[in-house]
């Protein structure tokens, strides 16, 4: 059975982002794309929010999110209950964001990075589950209620 993934991003991370759809759908994930859906200047926090929900809701189990720097997409989907967004510039960011704070969508910087970077770092993040143990408790700290 397919997994879904939402994944998103303005007109910064457009290229990268249609990269990784297509690469993702080729290794069996069910991708749900948010947008944007051209290079034309947009704003990011409108595809943030989609994934974001995507999330909070469970329509997705994980999301990938993509703009220039990253940082703005994580910021917004931050904002979602439940939301783990983390900002990855390399796999092993990505890696330790999903073993130690069990991060549900990465936020990938696409004007820092090159194509196969991002392509490694989606990558690393899917592939990587949560350790729990000691960092279980962390991880529960985070929720504000």
């Amino acid at each position: 059975m397919a997994q879904t993934l939402a994944i998103g991003s303005d007109h910064a991370g457009y290229d990268v982002k249609e990269l990784l759809k297509k690469a993702l759908s080729e290794t069996g994930w069910t991708v749900d794309d948010k947008g944007t859906f051209s290079t034309e200047s947009t704003d990011y926090p409108d595809y943030a929010h989609e994934v974001g929900k995507a999330v909070e809701t469970g329509a997705a189990r994980l999301g990938i999110l993509v703009c220039g720097s990253g940082n703005g997409v994580c910021i917004t989907a931050n904002k979602h209950h439940g939301v783990r967004a983390a900002l990855a510039w390399t796999p092993e960011i990505a890696e330790l964001a999903r073993q130690h704070n069990d991060a549900n969508v990465v936020c990938i910087p696409a004007r820092f990075v090159s194509e196969a970077d991002a392509q490694a770092i989606a990558d690393t993040f899917l592939k990587t589950a949560f350790e729990g143990g000691r960092h279980s408790r962390r991880v529960e700290k985070i929720e504000v209620n």
